[in-house]
């Protein structure tokens, strides 16, 4: 799964990446956390590439009450063309979802130890990500939200966890915004090369925040 992430890259350099002008000024994150917001890269009405800031926990149009969103962080890739949940929005609401690196907590024993994960270039990507608009019917409110995909883990993850988000380069992430039904067909495999580090269990309270969040306590793994 992929339950905490970071973005702090400026705005404007990772949004070109992705074919987005900068519309947004989002300040560095480095412990984002479900029910936050996050910055997403999605088709615009005009048919352009538009940022936009997102709560994380995906709230189906057809909900009652947008507490469901809590539980829908995350979208299976094996299952997200079919589940109920999530099928409108792969068909026609995907997002990229702006990151630099994400937390996993690897077990050892009855301790989870966390890492942080990232690109071994070093440079920003995005996670496949699907969006949704719910409209509360009693007030008229409006609510935009995501979801993260995930797949099986690849064998660089596999030491980590069973499941990883699925990550994307402009080129992938142009494909996915474009609507591609083949690019799930084998997630890990169009996974760039990864590089990861153990840090502080600080960071197991999403209260906190900064960079000192993702220094290293340990030795760095590439792969």
């Amino acid at each position: 799964m992929c339950g905490r992430f970071a973005f702090y890259s400026p705005t404007e350099a990772a949004a070109a990446l992705f074919g987005a002008a900068d519309g947004l000024q989002a300040k560095p994150r480095y412990n984002i956390a479900p029910t936050q917001e996050l910055v997403a890269v999605r088709v615009a009405a005009d048919r352009g590439r538009e940022l936009a800031l997102l709560r994380w926990g995906l709230v189906p149009f057809w909900a009652k009450d947008p507490s469901i969103g809590n539980r829908m962080i995350n979208a299976r890739a094996e299952t997200v063309a079919e589940k109920p949940s999530f099928r409108n929005a792969y068909k026609q609401r995907r997002c990229l979802v702006l990151a630099d690196g994400f937390y996993e907590w690897q077990r050892k024993g009855d301790v989870k130890v966390p890492w942080f994960i990232s690109l071994a270039s070093g440079q920003p990507f995005a996670f496949a990500g699907l969006w949704e608009n719910w409209t509360d019917k009693e007030t008229g409110e409006s609510l935009q939200t995501a979801t993260i995909v995930t797949t099986a883990a690849n064998e660089f993850m596999k030491p980590l966890h069973d499941r990883m988000p699925v990550l994307l380069e402009p080129a992938t992430g142009g494909r996915w915004l474009d609507g591609d039904m083949d690019l799930l067909a084998d997630p890990a495999g169009i996974i760039p090369a990864l590089r990861a580090w153990p840090v502080d269990r600080r960071v197991n309270n999403a209260r906190n925040e900064g960079r000192d969040l993702i220094e290293p306590v340990g030795q760095t793994v590439t792969g």
